[in-house]
Protein backbone atom coordinates (compact mmCIF):
# COMPACT_ATOMS: atom_id res chain seq x y z
CA UNK A 1 0.00 0.00 0.00
CA UNK A 2 1.69 3.17 -1.22
CA UNK A 3 1.85 6.26 0.97
CA UNK A 4 4.06 9.29 1.52
CA UNK A 5 6.76 8.58 4.14
CA UNK A 6 9.08 11.57 3.60
CA UNK A 7 9.68 14.62 5.84
CA UNK A 8 6.35 16.18 6.85
CA UNK A 9 7.37 19.49 8.42
CA UNK A 10 9.31 20.43 5.30
CA UNK A 11 6.17 19.90 3.19
CA UNK A 12 4.08 22.03 5.60
CA UNK A 13 6.69 24.82 5.41
CA UNK A 14 6.61 24.63 1.62
CA UNK A 15 2.87 25.35 1.56
CA UNK A 16 2.84 27.71 4.53
CA UNK A 17 0.28 25.73 6.52
CA UNK A 18 0.24 22.66 8.74
CA UNK A 19 -0.74 19.99 6.18
CA UNK A 20 -0.40 16.95 8.42
CA UNK A 21 -2.08 18.24 11.57
CA UNK A 22 -0.52 19.83 14.69
CA UNK A 23 3.23 20.23 14.26
CA UNK A 24 5.46 21.95 16.84
CA UNK A 25 8.40 22.06 14.42
CA UNK A 26 6.28 23.92 11.85
CA UNK A 27 5.18 26.44 14.49
CA UNK A 28 8.85 27.19 15.25
CA UNK A 29 9.84 27.49 11.57
CA UNK A 30 6.73 28.65 9.72
CA UNK A 31 8.71 30.02 6.77
CA UNK A 32 9.75 28.30 3.50
CA UNK A 33 12.43 25.59 3.70
CA UNK A 34 15.86 26.08 2.18
CA UNK A 35 19.21 27.59 3.05
CA UNK A 36 18.05 31.21 2.93
CA UNK A 37 14.54 30.83 4.34
CA UNK A 38 12.65 34.11 4.38
CA UNK A 39 15.54 36.09 2.92
CA UNK A 40 15.61 34.16 -0.33
CA UNK A 41 14.40 36.31 -3.21
CA UNK A 42 11.89 34.09 -4.88
CA UNK A 43 11.05 34.51 -8.52
CA UNK A 44 7.45 35.06 -9.50
CA UNK A 45 5.80 31.66 -9.94
CA UNK A 46 4.44 30.72 -13.34
CA UNK A 47 0.77 29.80 -13.82
CA UNK A 48 1.78 26.14 -14.15
CA UNK A 49 3.81 26.27 -10.90
CA UNK A 50 0.83 27.72 -8.99
CA UNK A 51 -1.51 25.04 -10.36
CA UNK A 52 1.00 22.28 -9.58
CA UNK A 53 1.46 23.54 -6.00
CA UNK A 54 -2.30 23.44 -5.46
CA UNK A 55 -2.53 19.87 -6.73
CA UNK A 56 0.38 18.78 -4.53
CA UNK A 57 -1.20 20.45 -1.50
CA UNK A 58 -4.49 18.58 -2.05
CA UNK A 59 -2.64 15.28 -2.48
CA UNK A 60 -0.65 15.73 0.74
CA UNK A 61 -3.71 16.91 2.68
CA UNK A 62 -5.73 13.82 1.82
CA UNK A 63 -2.76 11.44 1.78
CA UNK A 64 -3.31 10.37 -1.83
CA UNK A 65 -0.57 9.60 -4.35
CA UNK A 66 -0.63 10.69 -8.00
CA UNK A 67 -2.25 7.64 -9.63
CA UNK A 68 -5.18 7.51 -7.19
CA UNK A 69 -5.62 11.28 -7.35
CA UNK A 70 -5.67 11.21 -11.14
CA UNK A 71 -8.28 8.43 -11.07
CA UNK A 72 -10.44 10.50 -8.72
CA UNK A 73 -10.13 13.49 -11.05
CA UNK A 74 -11.18 11.42 -14.07
CA UNK A 75 -14.16 10.08 -12.12
CA UNK A 76 -15.11 13.63 -11.13
CA UNK A 77 -14.68 14.79 -14.72
CA UNK A 78 -17.12 12.13 -15.97
CA UNK A 79 -19.76 12.93 -13.38
CA UNK A 80 -22.40 15.66 -13.40
CA UNK A 81 -21.64 18.85 -11.51
CA UNK A 82 -18.61 21.11 -11.12
CA UNK A 83 -15.50 18.95 -11.62
CA UNK A 84 -13.38 20.60 -8.91
CA UNK A 85 -16.14 20.44 -6.33
CA UNK A 86 -16.91 16.79 -7.14
CA UNK A 87 -13.18 15.98 -6.83
CA UNK A 88 -13.08 17.33 -3.27
CA UNK A 89 -16.35 15.53 -2.46
CA UNK A 90 -14.81 12.24 -3.60
CA UNK A 91 -11.75 12.91 -1.40
CA UNK A 92 -14.05 13.64 1.55
CA UNK A 93 -15.98 10.40 0.91
CA UNK A 94 -12.90 8.19 1.36
CA UNK A 95 -13.07 5.90 4.39
CA UNK A 96 -9.79 7.14 5.91
CA UNK A 97 -10.97 10.76 5.65
CA UNK A 98 -14.34 9.95 7.28
CA UNK A 99 -12.59 8.14 10.15
CA UNK A 100 -10.48 11.30 10.60
CA UNK A 101 -13.53 13.59 10.41
CA UNK A 102 -15.32 11.47 13.04
CA UNK A 103 -12.46 12.21 15.43
CA UNK A 104 -11.20 8.62 15.74
CA UNK A 105 -7.70 9.80 14.82
CA UNK A 106 -5.80 13.08 15.15
CA UNK A 107 -4.52 12.83 11.55
CA UNK A 108 -5.48 11.27 8.24
CA UNK A 109 -2.37 9.09 8.27
CA UNK A 110 -3.43 7.77 11.68
CA UNK A 111 -6.94 7.16 10.37
CA UNK A 112 -5.49 5.30 7.40
CA UNK A 113 -3.54 3.08 9.79
CA UNK A 114 -6.65 2.32 11.86
CA UNK A 115 -8.45 1.20 8.70
CA UNK A 116 -5.57 -0.90 7.32
CA UNK A 117 -5.10 -2.61 10.72
CA UNK A 118 -8.78 -3.67 10.67
CA UNK A 119 -10.01 -1.56 13.59
CA UNK A 120 -12.83 -0.01 11.53
CA UNK A 121 -16.14 -1.50 10.39
CA UNK A 122 -18.47 -0.30 7.63
CA UNK A 123 -22.10 -1.40 8.01
CA UNK A 124 -20.97 -3.89 10.67
CA UNK A 125 -18.29 -5.54 8.51
CA UNK A 126 -14.53 -5.02 8.88
CA UNK A 127 -13.06 -2.94 6.05
CA UNK A 128 -9.31 -2.49 5.63
CA UNK A 129 -9.37 -0.41 2.42
CA UNK A 130 -8.64 3.27 3.25
CA UNK A 131 -9.58 4.43 -0.26
CA UNK A 132 -13.05 2.90 -0.19
CA UNK A 133 -15.66 5.53 -1.09
CA UNK A 134 -18.45 5.65 1.48
CA UNK A 135 -21.99 6.27 0.24
CA UNK A 136 -24.60 8.41 2.05
CA UNK A 137 -26.43 6.34 4.65
CA UNK A 138 -23.55 3.96 5.36
CA UNK A 139 -22.46 3.47 8.97
CA UNK A 140 -18.78 3.69 9.95
CA UNK A 141 -17.69 2.62 13.42
CA UNK A 142 -15.01 1.05 15.59
CA UNK A 143 -14.69 -2.72 15.69
CA UNK A 144 -15.97 -4.16 18.99
CA UNK A 145 -12.62 -5.48 20.20
CA UNK A 146 -10.87 -2.23 19.23
CA UNK A 147 -13.11 0.15 21.22
CA UNK A 148 -10.72 0.20 24.19
CA UNK A 149 -7.69 1.27 22.13
CA UNK A 150 -5.98 4.19 23.90
CA UNK A 151 -5.23 6.06 20.65
CA UNK A 152 -8.93 6.09 19.77
CA UNK A 153 -10.02 7.11 23.27
CA UNK A 154 -7.46 9.94 23.40
CA UNK A 155 -8.41 11.22 19.97
CA UNK A 156 -12.15 11.24 20.74
CA UNK A 157 -11.50 13.05 24.05
CA UNK A 158 -9.60 15.82 22.23
CA UNK A 159 -11.97 16.08 19.26
CA UNK A 160 -14.40 19.01 19.24
CA UNK A 161 -15.10 19.22 15.50
CA UNK A 162 -18.67 18.89 14.26
CA UNK A 163 -19.55 18.32 10.63
CA UNK A 164 -23.08 18.70 9.30
CA UNK A 165 -22.81 15.72 6.96
CA UNK A 166 -21.82 13.25 9.72
CA UNK A 167 -23.91 12.07 12.69
CA UNK A 168 -21.69 10.68 15.48
CA UNK A 169 -22.80 8.46 18.38
CA UNK A 170 -20.20 8.63 21.15
CA UNK A 171 -21.73 5.72 23.09
CA UNK A 172 -21.68 3.27 20.19
CA UNK A 173 -18.48 4.73 18.70
CA UNK A 174 -20.05 4.85 15.27
CA UNK A 175 -21.33 7.48 12.89
CA UNK A 176 -23.52 7.82 9.83
CA UNK A 177 -22.28 9.45 6.64
CA UNK A 178 -25.49 11.40 6.03
CA UNK A 179 -24.66 13.10 2.76
CA UNK A 180 -21.87 14.24 0.48
CA UNK A 181 -20.73 17.67 1.77
CA UNK A 182 -21.20 20.85 -0.25
CA UNK A 183 -18.07 22.83 -1.14
CA UNK A 184 -18.95 25.44 1.51
CA UNK A 185 -18.96 22.70 4.18
CA UNK A 186 -15.48 21.39 3.33
CA UNK A 187 -13.01 23.35 5.52
CA UNK A 188 -9.85 22.62 3.54
CA UNK A 189 -8.07 25.61 2.00
CA UNK A 190 -7.84 24.28 -1.57
CA UNK A 191 -8.42 26.18 -4.82
CA UNK A 192 -9.80 23.22 -6.73
CA UNK A 193 -10.27 25.17 -9.98
CA UNK A 194 -6.47 25.40 -10.34
CA UNK A 195 -6.26 21.59 -10.16
CA UNK A 196 -8.91 21.24 -12.86
CA UNK A 197 -7.01 23.68 -15.07
CA UNK A 198 -3.78 21.74 -14.58
CA UNK A 199 -5.29 18.36 -15.51
CA UNK A 200 -7.19 19.90 -18.44
CA UNK A 201 -4.01 20.99 -20.25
Amino acid sequence: MARYIGPKTKISRKFGESIFGPDKSFEKKNYPPGQHGLNKRRQKKSEYAIQLMEKQKAKFLYGILEKQFRNLFEKANRSKGITGEVLLQLCESRLDNIVYRMGLSKSRSGARQLVSHEHIVVNGKVCNIPSRLIKPGEIVGVREKSKSLSVIEESIALNDSVYEWITWDNNKLEGVFNSVPNREQIPENIKEQLIVELYSK
